[in-house]
């Protein structure tokens, strides 16, 4: 999806990047989202650095950290947020179980979560958003994807707005739904 956005006609310079969660791990570190951004995005498009806004999950004080990022997104809601849904229902970093999905505020940092504590925006940020996108694609995604569209509310992705949301999927994913 970078790939695709990286070789679209937009304002780049008019446009700031904000990261929905990332993993506490070195700056260089493949597990990190940045390393991919950077790869697939931002070394191929002219941005200026002051718009691309990353978490400091690098900082020693991840609470200071979360809070920082908070006032970094400010309190205008953001365009777009583009989201992920995981084969057990999580997106952005909200993890089954954990309680960061309901935690205060804008910036949160969830426990362990496949090897990696993470910092993510909370369902208040992406959900006051002008619009969402989910991407959901393969079948490990058709069982959260179907539960998320008629509301189990067990899974985190249960907590995203339902409407101004695109989802993006294909056939296998879509393949718990209910298409006529």
């Amino acid at each position: 999806m970078l790939d695709a956005l990286a070789t679209m006609d937009l304002p780049w310079r008019s446009v700031h990047l904000f990261q929905v969660d990332e993993r506490v791990a070195p700056d260089s570190d493949p597990d990190r989202n940045t390393v991919q951004l950077t790869d697939h995005l931002l070394s191929r498009i002219t941005m200026p650095k002051a718009n691309v806004h990353l978490m400091g999950v690098t900082n020693t004080s991840l609470a200071r950290a979360a809070a920082a990022y908070a006032t970094t997104i400010g309190t205008e809601p953001l365009d777009i947020v583009h989201l992920g849904c995981g084969d057990d229902g999580h997106t952005a970093s909200w993890p089954p179980g954990d309680d960061v999905v309901n935690a205060p505020g804008a910036v949160g940092v969830c426990g362990e979560f496949n090897g990696r504590i993470r910092m993510t925006i909370l369902p208040k940020v992406v959900n006051a958003a002008r619009s969402r996108m989910v991407l959901a694609v393969g079948a490990a995604k058709a069982e959260p994807l179907a539960g998320w569209l008629v509301r189990h509310d067990d899974i985190p992705i249960s907590r995203v707005r339902r409407t101004r949301t695109t989802l993006i999927t294909d056939a296998a994913g879509a393949a718990g739904l209910a298409l006529d």
